[in-house]
C-alpha cells in the first residue's frame, strides 16, 4: 500500500484565521485613511492672471454723473447684482469692471432720454468681505483689501488655533459660471472679494 508523504510548509488558514487576517488588513486601511488630512484631495486653486476687479453683490460704490448731482452718490451692489440709481432704477453691474459698469450706466441714461451725452465715473469704496471659517480663533467675515492672502486673512481673525491644518486651506470661490467651486489653496494664495476660507481640523 502506497502512502503519500506528508507535505511540509505553511498549513492552510482556517476560516477563523482568514477572517482575522482580513480584519487586520481592513484596520490598517482605516488607520492609513485617517492619516490623510481633510481637504488634501481637493483640486488646487487655479492660477489666474491678474486682471481688473469685477463688481459683485455687497460692494459699495460711488457713482458720479457729471453735471447732475441728483444721480451722484454712494450705492451698494444688491444681492441681484444691480445698483438702484435715482430717476433710473436698477442697473445691472454684476461681473463688470468699474469701467464697464460706468459705460452701462451711461447707456441706460441715454436710453431713458435723461441725457444726450452722459459722462459717468464709478469707483469702489468698500469691497465685499472675505469669510474665514473653521479652526481659527475668531471665525467670521473681514473686509477685503487688495493683495490680501490666505495667511493675512487668517491673521485678521486671530490666527490658526492649535487644532488647525496650517499648510493649506479650503477655498470656495464663485466662478465665471456663477457656481461655487471649492479648491485647496496654499497660505500665500491671493484672495478675491467674496471668497470663503475654510481652515481644516487636524486628524492627529
Amino acid at each position: 500500500m502506497h502512502v503519500r508523504p506528508r507535505q511540509r510548509g505553511i498549513p492552510p488558514l482556517s476560516s477563523m484565521s482568514r477572517r482575522a487576517a482580513l480584519c487586520a488588513a481592513l484596520s490598517i486601511t482605516v488607520v492609513l485613511g485617517g492619516c490623510t488630512s481633510m481637504g488634501a484631495n481637493l483640486p488646487p486653486l487655479p492660477s489666474e492672471p491678474a486682471g481688473p476687479y469685477r463688481l459683485g453683490a455687497g460692494d459699495q460704490v460711488r457713482v458720479t454723473v457729471f453735471n447732475d448731482p441728483r444721480l451722484t452718490g454712494d450705492f451698494r451692489v444688491s444681492d441681484t447684482g444691480s445698483v438702484a440709481l435715482p430717476l433710473v432704477g436698477l442697473v445691472p453691474v454684476q461681473g463688470r469692471t468699474t469701467e464697464q459698469a460706468a459705460r452701462q450706466i451711461e447707456e441706460t441714461l441715454s436710453s431713458r432720454g435723461l441725457f444726450n451725452d452722459p459722462s459717468v465715473a464709478l469707483e469702489v469704496l468698500t469691497y465685499r468681505p472675505v469669510f474665514v471659517l473653521g479652526m481659527v480663533e475668531r471665525g467670521g467675515q473681514t473686509p477685503y483689501q487688495p493683495g490680501m492672502t490666505v495667511l493675512s486673512a487668517v491673521a485678521v481673525v486671530g490666527g490658526f488655533n492649535y487644532r488647525a491644518v496650517t499648510d493649506y486651506v479650503g477655498l470656495t470661490r464663485i466662478g465665471e459660471d456663477g457656481q461655487a467651486h471649492e479648491y485647496r489653496a496654499e497660505r500665500s494664495a491671493l484672495l478675491q472679494p467674496g471668497d470663503v476660507v475654510n481652515v481644516f481640523e487636524r486628524r492627529f
